[in-house]
């Protein structure tokens, strides 16, 4: 009697190898964790404007009837707000006159907000998505409002919002939102304490109006205290690395700074943002004297104490938002750049909410600051000291099952198989991969040619046979690979 099938392969949705599901064996094959490429900084401050940082916590939106990305930035200098860019191709972006605040006497400035007469923080705006499924075309922008807690707003166009009339979501200085088209949720991540401090809460919705409960979702634990501890202790021994400008081991801690949550082909990803703490010292803290801060700095670092470390984005999984698999041996996703690389993320980078999916890439826009803790950047000299980033990895590209000289073998679960093709991610310009679908007794009802080459969208072509014939039949597949990466397969509609 055929086992019943444990999971469902649904033609045009790519199945992944984050975890075991849907994998009923492996032999001589490894997984790799692969982080994108970056691309340097695409949104940089205005210095001439007295801009010193930028930076988001939102993913670019696509508006199809403007034709352009539309992102929402946090802007630090001699004015501080929420200010607004465009683009056409994600690349290029420019900072449109929006009017709406006056800065300087003037109102030719990039700035959006919800009062013109609230300062920051209590005017800021985050977490911006775009929601193409509400039948109200005025409510197609959705987000948050103010620092501390979030209230949903909500805006035809993503420049002239209002506050909906709804409860607030209880939430520290950190949150992060993304839309899950396929079950039409609303998912936001906000950041309160935890285990070993900062951790991360959820909360949904499918209205934008009414939302769960907050439950802890992620949070350190003891095996982050551990591998962070050899991590800082390696960046205070590495010269091409930005020093934190604290190291007191009897302070150090790791906690989520934040985290940005996304659907992507049937499960979740997670970004959280890791922070290691090298240093913690206490108001009456001697070594304030011998830092370049100014006297407003020094009275508020000698009312409530100061810190230092860096940050970096590492990655996980979910099948149910609630159960979270850490990824890649808990090593980073996205890494901090040595000095004289001439990037901005040499002591933090702050996780996109979701990525853009471009064609057969997906595109990471991140915020990169070259300092965290310790003296604020001083005005007028060190005017450039955070921008938006971008990183490009592959379509699928987070993890790949990898072989080597050796036959590497995925054996499926069993499915009922939908479709009229079969499609894989692969990449083994030197070597081969070859597929076979068995029927419940481990026969063979069809035999693929090799495929080889760096493929994205490679279609697997049978050998005297096709698919048609097992239509509606349990099978496995059995992926064969040698000198190569797998990064997915799907079935064709």
């Amino acid at each position: 009697m055929s086992q019943e099938p444990i999971f469902e392969v649904t033609p045009g949705q790519r199945q992944l190898f984050f975890d075991d599901v849907g994998i009923a064996k492996l032999e001589h094959l490894t997984r790799a964790m692969h982080q994108p490429a970056k691309k340097g900084a695409v949104i940089r401050p205005n210095v001439d404007r007295g801009e010193t940082v930028l930076q988001t916590r939102s993913a670019p939106a696509w508006d199809p009837e403007a034709g352009v990305f539309k992102l929402w930035m946090l802007t630090s200098g001699i004015h501080s707000g929420t200010t607004y860019a465009e683009s056409e191709d994600g690349l290029h972006w420019r900072k449109p006159a929006l009017r709406q605040r006056e800065v300087n006497g003037s109102r030719e400035n990039n700035i959006v907000t919800l009062d013109p007469s609230r300062e920051w923080p209590a005017n800021a705006m985050e977490n911006v998505v775009y929601d193409p499924d509400d039948p109200d075309p005025s409510r197609r922008y959705k987000g948050f409002a103010h620092c501390f807690t979030r209230e949903p707003m909500v805006s035809p166009d993503g420049i002239h919002w209002r506050l909906l009339d709804v409860p607030p979501i209880p939430s520290k200085d950190e949150s992060n939102l993304s839309y899950d088209r396929q079950t039409r949720t609303f998912i936001a991540t906000v950041k309160h304490g935890g285990p070993y401090g900062r951790s991360v809460y959820l909360c949904t919705s499918t209205d934008f109006e009414h939302w769960t409960g907050q439950e802890l979702m992620f949070h350190a634990d003891d095996l982050d205290q551990m591998l962070g501890r050899a991590t800082i202790a390696r960046r205070f021994t590495n010269p091409l690395l930005g020093q934190p400008v604290l190291n007191i081991p009897a302070t150090y801690n790791v906690d989520i700074y934040n985290m940005g949550v996304f659907r992507y082909e049937g499960l979740y990803v997670g970004l959280p943002t890791v922070y290691h703490r090298t240093g913690l010292v206490r108001p009456d803290w001697d070594g304030f004297n011998d830092w370049d801060a100014s006297p407003q700095e020094l009275t508020a670092y000698r009312k409530s104490g100061n810190w230092a470390g860096f940050h970096h984005v590492q990655l996980a999984c979910s099948r149910d938002l609630r159960h979270w698999q850490r990824l890649g041996d808990r090593q980073p996703f996205l890494d901090l750049s040595p000095l004289g690389s001439g990037a901005y993320d040499l002591a933090t980078i702050i996780g996109p909410s979701s990525p853009v999916v471009r064609d057969d890439e997906l595109w990471f826009y991140y915020t990169g600051l070259k300092k965290y803790g310790g003296p604020t950047p001083r005005r007028g000299v060190e005017r450039d000291q955070g921008a938006i980033c971008l990183a490009v990895l592959r379509r699928d590209g987070f993890i790949s099952l990898d072989a080597g000289e050796r036959d590497g073998v995925l054996l499926t679960e069993a499915f009922v198989l939908k479709g009229n093709s079969l499609h894989v991610n692969l990449d083994a310009p030197r070597g081969e991969l070859r597929v076979e679908v068995l029927d419940q007794q481990s026969r063979a009802l069809a035999t693929s040619a090799p495929l080889s080459g760096d493929l994205l969208d490679g279609e697997v072509r049978w050998s005297g046979c096709s698919l048609t014939g097992a239509q509606g039949q349990e099978v496995n597949l059995r992926f064969t690979l040698r000198r190569g990466g797998l990064y997915a397969y799907w079935m064709g509609e």
